[in-house]
């Protein structure tokens, strides 16, 4: 009895796998636009699933899709890809139109991770011109009246900001912080008005004062 049932577990496992699996290729490109990559990727997650404490697991699509786009990111964020893979998934992603709850639910935790990683890893005033101009294609000029400071100085923020998200030391993030950012991008991205972003991010710039 026992090995019967042993044996229906395993079915019901592979099958919710290979029924989301094209669901998976799919993010995971969409990601990395990459075949070879996104069915590395495709596999981890089902290396993952077969380890996973399956009882605990109370969506297995959910559960899979949340894995892949996590692991999809982290190929982003590796050394061995460009630097500007990072930035250009953001911008990918904000031009996704689609609006299925699943995909909505998939850049959220992009966006959330992303978000950890410049807190982590960027200094307030790089982490604002990195964002500007990387996700939001903001020129030079602007970001130097948004955050006020000169357009030279805002290269040289950008520039460092593609070294040290892929060697920067890491700091510890405030939740609140996180959350804050999170909100104020995804709200820019799905609105087009970055007024609120803007504000935020210039108000944590250490040197920047009141009249």
């Amino acid at each position: 009895m026992l090995s019967v049932c042993h044996s229906t577990e395993n079915v019901n496992r592979d099958s919710a796998f290979i029924t989301t699996r094209p669901r998976l290729f799919a993010i995971a490109y969409r990601y990395l636009g990459d075949a070879g990559k996104a069915e590395d990727v495709v596999q981890e997650t089902w290396l993952r699933w077969e380890r996973a404490d399956r009882t605990a697991v109370v969506n297995p699509p959910a559960f899979l899709a949340k894995t892949t786009t996590r692991l999809a990111l982290n190929v982003i964020q590796s050394a061995r890809m460009r630097r500007e893979t990072f930035a250009d998934t953001w911008l990918t992603e904000r031009a996704d139109g689609s609006a299925g709850i699943d995909v909505e639910a998939e850049r959220h935790e992009a966006v959330d991770l992303v978000m950890r990683v410049l807190l982590e890893r960027l200094s307030p005033a790089e982490r604002a011109a990195y964002l500007l101009r990387k996700a939001f294609e903001y020129p030079y000029r602007r970001i130097s009246e948004v955050l006020h400071l000169d357009a030279a100085h805002t290269r040289q923020l950008v520039r460092r900001g593609h070294e040290r998200i892929e060697s920067g030391r890491r700091r510890p993030v405030d939740p609140t912080e996180h959350q804050r950012l999170v909100q104020a991008f995804l709200a820019a991205a799905r609105t087009g008005d970055l007024a609120g972003l803007e504000d935020l991010l210039a108000a944590d710039l250490p040197m920047k004062r009141s009249a």
